[in-house]
């Protein structure tokens, strides 16, 4: 038996509950984990208020991340051995002293990280490098629009972003989000509450615009995205804090050869997903021994204080991510 958190009924953080649950048993192709830690997503928020349902056949259990060891092998799992300590983005289950995870998706903790730090870097790591660069094409010398640079996505993609060697523009709501962004390696920081940001980054570009925009906004950024975009500019939509539809000006798409893009990890299968997670560990994962990425973490609380977590994430004002031990 051991602990893990669900919500049995959607609401606020009030609604999530702290259960025992069997000891799951892994199946062929996966690993059982003992959690040492986990992070708070915004996915996870949604899925607490009823928004966001785990993928069919997944556990009811939240949590999209995870770090820990393995203390079972499920048959024919080759590359892995009880005792290892590994990191995964999972499609549920992450909050939990021991969780399943498919052997495929696992990856070894980044360099010089402990379980504990290293909860903190497969979801938003894995999502800005897979939108960025694998679907977003960037590349060195191009000009990076981050919106909500201070986030957990954000702080990973401004990192991500300097060691590709691009010119990083963030959006952030305070001055201390955007001071730590700047600190994090981003060139120019846009305060979007007091500036226009299409404005402020044609300035910035000389008036050329973004070459790529990852957005976690949605609807409502939809239509100054396109104007601060580039030609031949790309939109990558990974949130829709802002909305789930807009009106676009077909025009300015098509005179600019503009691309919209967008995607999720958690529907994807393990076919899918495994790719992704040998690139992570074979082009993202040096930087971590480098030096030059890191986690960025807020706070560091308890599996027990999962809702205190929550609403600390809906207040928007943390910096980096917010992680839960598991004890």
């Amino acid at each position: 038996m051991g602990l893990a958190v669900i919500a049995p009924e959607p609401g606020g953080p009030e609604a999530l509950c702290i259960v025992e649950r069997p000891t799951p048993k892994p199946g062929p192709g996966e690993l059982l984990v003992r959690v040492r830690a986990t992070a708070v997503n915004r996915g996870d928020l949604l899925q607490r208020r009823g928004f966001y349902p785990p993928p069919p056949g997944a556990s009811d259990v939240l949590g999209l991340e995870l770090a820990g060891e393995v203390i079972a092998l499920g048959a024919g799992v080759r590359k892995w051995s009880v005792g290892d300590l590994v990191c995964a983005v999972t499609g549920s289950g992450g909050y939990a002293q021991e969780a399943l995870v498919a052997a495929d998706i696992a990856m070894p903790l980044p360099p010089g990280l402990d379980a504990v730090s290293a909860a903190a870097v497969p979801e938003v790591f894995t999502t800005a490098w897979d939108n960025m660069v694998l679907r977003g094409r960037l590349s060195a010398g191009e000009t990076l629009l981050v919106h909500g640079g201070a986030g957990g996505v954000g702080t990973a993609a401004i990192q991500l972003g300097v060691r590709l060697g691009c010119r990083v523009i963030v959006t952030a709501g305070s001055q201390e989000k955007l001071d730590a962004c700047i600190e994090l390696g981003a060139s120019a920081g846009i305060h979007y509450q007091d500036e226009d940001f299409v404005a402020r980054t044609q300035e910035l570009t000389d008036g050329a615009g973004a070459d790529l925009i990852l957005d976690v906004m949605g609807a409502s950024y939809l239509s100054r995205n396109l104007e601060a975009l580039a030609t031949e500019g790309r939109l990558v939509i990974i949130g829709l804090q802002g909305g789930v539809t807009a009106e676009a000006n077909l025009a300015l798409i098509m005179m600019k050869r503009l691309t919209v893009l967008g995607s999720t990890l958690r529907a994807r299968s393990v076919a899918q997903r495994a790719p992704l997670a040998e690139a992570m560990v074979r082009e993202v994962w040096p930087g971590f021994a480098d030096g030059s990425l890191r986690p960025v973490i807020h706070r560091i609380l308890s599996l027990q204080q999962v809702a205190e977590a929550h609403e600390l994430l809906e207040a928007s004002e943390q910096i980096g991510k917010i992680v839960l031990r598991v004890p």
